[in-house]
């Protein structure tokens, strides 16, 4: 018995928000630290000044979800050389060509592992969401 109590003792979690990047609208948090471990939220094209969705072509609004995933893991004192693993959710697949010329922007170096997937629909009804996990 003792052996699980040290498990859950050791067990760190930290909630990261920051209002740099949109706030949850729904019950969750921007990011979750967890034993150096950060778990970034999907992130859609908000604009965390106006809390309203960006106008324009897929690569403005992939654009802009990067700078919110940046905006996290800024605040968890990360930045995207620290992600190790992406998940990009499309609404049509035809716009990976230029989702995936805007990521690699942010990931000129040793990218880290994900998997882009087509979905039925996304929250506000956007094009693109994408989640990320980093760690120390």
């Amino acid at each position: 018995m003792s052996n699980i109590y040290q498990i859950y003792s050791a067990f760190m979690k930290t909630i990261i928000n920051t209002p740099s990047a949109p706030a949850p609208i729904g019950p969750y948090n921007q990011a979750v630290l967890v034993n150096g471990t950060l778990y970034v939220s999907g992130q859609i094209p908000l604009d965390p000044t106006t809390g309203k969705l960006v106008e324009g072509d897929i690569k403005a609004q992939a654009l802009q979800v990067m700078q919110n995933l940046g905006a996290i893991l800024q605040a968890a004192g990360l930045d995207f050389s620290n992600v190790v693993k992406c998940s990009i959710f499309l609404k049509d697949m035809h716009d990976f060509p230029k989702v995936n010329e805007v990521y690699g922007r942010f990931f000129t170096a040793n990218p880290p592992a994900r998997e882009t997937v087509q979905v039925g629909a996304l929250p506000m009804f956007v094009d693109v969401e994408i989640s990320c996990i980093a760690v120390e």
